[in-house]
């Protein structure tokens, strides 16, 4: 049975229909990757998913674990483990990173019926995980991404998603305003987290990504529409013939 399913989604901004008929099956372990040129629906599919208002599903479905995500607000979503990393993550003044990650934590727990984690605990766990990320430990007493650097945000995002482990991680545009260190570092923090309890779906522009997190598959959106799925290879077509032959045949 696959962690999730996207099933024939349709969805609207303001009436316009935007995502045109996506079906999309993803199996626990895996990594599926959506490529396409701007304005193709690529960030609209991700804010779907994770719940934001506006995005209006007119016909369609998305299952995660078995469950109609559609039918759930924004926090149940999270609660439950779907988690989305935003291309431009936002700003949180007088909020500090650490009461951020903690509250995050603990109400992920509570849903779970587990205690509120430690002081202790929680300290030494987020420590091993900004390590792992080679993040400056002074960054949790700041309030969150305010004033980060585009590095310094995306490594966040990628400790929020470790300390949380979510079962299904949407990424869009990870790799943006990232230079090659940074890139690495963060692929490194999401290979980590590839295991056979939790799927990711990541959403990018270029190939680069792709070639420190190899997905199991790549589907090519257009104007709405996936045109093409291929494997690990596909996005070296795209790199060498660009994404005009795909728009001649929508």
């Amino acid at each position: 049975m696959s962690l999730v399913v996207i099933d024939d989604l349709h969805v609207s901004v303001d009436g316009k229909e935007i995502i045109k008929g996506i079906s999309i099956e993803i199996k626990h372990g895996e990594v599926h990757a959506i490529m396409g040129p701007n304005g193709t629906g690529k960030s609209t599919l991700s804010y779907t998913i994770s719940g934001r208002p506006g995005y209006e599903v007119t016909k369609g479905s998305i299952f995660v674990d078995g469950v109609n995500i559609l039918e759930m607000d924004v926090h149940e979503r999270s609660l439950m483990g779907i988690f989305h990393a935003f291309q431009y993550p936002i700003e949180i003044p007088g909020v500090t990173t650490s009461n951020f990650l903690k509250t995050a934590i603990n109400a992920r727990r509570r849903a779970q019926g587990i205690e509120d984690i430690d002081a202790m605990e929680f300290l030494k766990l987020i420590n091993a995980k900004m390590k792992s990320l080679d993040m400056d430990p002074e960054i949790i007493k700041r309030p969150l991404n305010v004033a980060f650097s585009g590095g310094e945000k995306k490594r966040a995002e990628i400790l929020q998603m470790s300390l949380l482990e979510p079962i299904f991680g949407i990424l869009d545009e990870t790799d943006s305003g990232l230079d090659i260190d940074a890139l690495k570092i963060v692929s490194k923090g999401i290979n980590s987290l590839i295991n056979d309890k939790r799927c990711f779906l990541l959403i990018t522009h270029y190939q680069r990504l792709l070639n420190y997190i190899v997905p199991d598959y790549v589907h090519v959106l257009i104007d709405g529409c996936i045109v093409e799925t291929g494997d690990k290879s596909l996005p070296d077509t795209l790199e060498s013939e660009g994404y005009s032959r795909f728009e001649l045949k929508s």
